[in-house]
């Protein structure tokens, strides 16, 4: 195996990690956000139907989290294609750790109303996920 491989199959399964970690910790300013619009049990039932009562930052936390599902639905089989193809290299290595911590930045950009930090993350994570693609198309072509 040649050694970008193992650099970049180790960056590559930590992306898909810290991708759905992302994921997950989206749910903290969502919470918090429901918290303050005094969510109850009987929210429990319909809980975006509670969205109205959210305050503003609330509601981007909310957008915020339904945007990490879409990032990770198109990250994570990119991550997953070139791990089975055995795409290597630095770019796709700092593409692959890179992408969690810029959708991690999104997301507090968002809640925290900075539209152009925030857009600037969004382009550039799908930028490193689109690399991502690109360097496992170039693997799968190669073999």
């Amino acid at each position: 195996m040649p050694t970008l491989l193992i650099a970049a199959a180790p960056a590559l399964a930590w992306s898909l990690l810290l991708s759905g970690a992302v994921v997950i910790l989206s749910l903290v300013p969502l919470g918090a956000g429901r918290a303050n619009a005094n969510f109850t049990p009987e929210d429990l039932a319909a809980p975006r139907a509670m969205f109205e009562r959210l305050p503003a930052w609330g509601q981007r936390a909310s957008w915020a989290h339904q945007n990490s599902f879409e990032a990770f639905t198109l990250h994570a089989p990119a991550c997953l294609l070139c791990l089975q193809a055995g795409a290597a290299g630095p770019l796709l290595t700092a593409a692959a750790l890179l992408q969690p911590l810029l959708r991690l930045i999104y997301i507090g950009a968002y809640v925290a109303n900075q539209p152009l930090l925030r857009s600037l993350c969004w382009a550039v994570s799908l930028s490193c996920t689109a690399v991502l693609y690109m360097e496992g198309l170039k693997a799968v072509l190669a073999s």
